[in-house]
């Protein structure tokens, strides 16, 4: 009777998809192609935060984080050929380019090694990949704008990191919300690369070129360099979308007590490097049910909800949430069709 339940059990775990190996000798490697940003820092720092008790807790030998020197593809694909070369079992990877990397990933894949791609991901088909509809917030900046602006008018468009997945799917997604509101128009666009500081340079830069501008779509990390350009150069002050940071959110809140200003924001939480560490070790755990592509919800806030959120992002930091390797169960099993 006693081994009949324990064949039991084993068949029912089989059927769920419940992993069955021990991953305690796994190590896995994070590789980052740029850092400099809050967002990226808060990403660094969530991973570090989930990673080192996973470590401590015999859950993996070492969860090791690598961030290239600067933001090209090539100095990643070498970064990750080295990775190749020293053993490791898993990959995590935030991609400089959706397919520029392709290659030095069916490297890692040929060599047995898992790769999960997350925020910028590849699309090596041997890869997994951890997403959020970054065309559909894009699509949503334009939708609640037309909230805000109802008449419509000009836009300034402030895009992320060129050459990345996360930028041309925001912009592509701008575009089709343009294109589902033609009362609105794209008069100008800047490069602002998810940092406050060069999207201010950038937008003062180009300023005194546009004519009136009623709103701001970007892509987080910009809005209050935004509002800072504008102000600076006596420009009326436009609807700026929000991307999570405190500053921005912290900025809304002013003008919100000044005068009732209104806006809306969102991002990808930068926690999410930690679901796809989850992810790495579930697939290295034996689970053979994980879709290549897991969908997983970006974080928004509203007029109504921002403001309690606010204290509880650090000065200088980002909205974010800590994943664990029960939320990353439930989100493969969401994604499971």
């Amino acid at each position: 009777m006693k081994k009949m339940l324990i064949l039991g059990a084993f068949a029912a775990m089989l059927a769920s998809g419940t992993a069955l190996a021990d991953t305690s000798d796994k190590k896995i490697a994070f590789s980052n192609n740029y850092a400099g940003n809050s967002w990226r820092q808060a990403m660094l720092d969530s991973y570090a935060i989930v990673t080192k008790k996973a470590v401590a807790d015999g859950v993996v030998a070492a969860a090791d984080i690598f961030t290239t020197a600067d933001k090209e593809v090539p100095t990643q694909a070498a970064q990750v050929q080295n990775l190749i070369l020293q053993g490791y079992d898993a990959i995590v990877i935030n991609a400089a380019s959706p397919d520029a990397l392709n290659g030095a990933v069916k490297q890692a894949c040929d060599a047995g090694i898992v790769v999960v791609s997350f925020d910028g991901i590849v699309t090596e088909p041997c890869a997994y990949r951890v997403v959020v509809d970054f065309k559909d917030m894009g699509k949503q900046e334009v939708e609640q704008m037309a909230k805000f602006q109802p008449k419509g008018g000009n836009l300034l468009e402030i895009r992320g990191l060129a050459g990345t997945s996360i930028d041309d799917a925001i912009h592509a997604g701008i575009l089709e919300g343009v294109a589902a509101h033609p009362e609105f128009k794209i008069v100008g666009s800047v490069t602002g690369d998810w940092d406050q500081t060069t999207a201010q340079k950038a937008v003062a830069t180009i300023l005194p070129s546009l004519p009136e501008i009623v709103g701001v779509v970007d892509q987080g990390g910009d809005g209050y360099g935004a509002a800072q350009a504008f102000a600076a150069a006596g420009k009326p002050r436009p609807t700026i979308i929000m991307g999570n940071r405190q500053d921005e959110l912290q900025w809304w809140k002013e003008q919100k007590d000044k005068d009732g200003y209104q806006t809306w924001s969102a991002s990808i939480a930068p926690g999410v490097s930690s679901l796809a560490f989850w992810v790495a070790q579930q697939v290295l755990d034996g689970r053979t049910d994980i879709p290549h592509d897991l969908l997983v919800p970006y974080l928004a806030f509203t007029q109504d909800d921002f403001e309690a959120a606010l204290p509880k992002i650090p000065k200088g930091g980002v909205a974010s949430h800590e994943y664990t390797q029960e939320d990353a169960i439930a989100a493969i099993k969401a994604n499971i069709k």
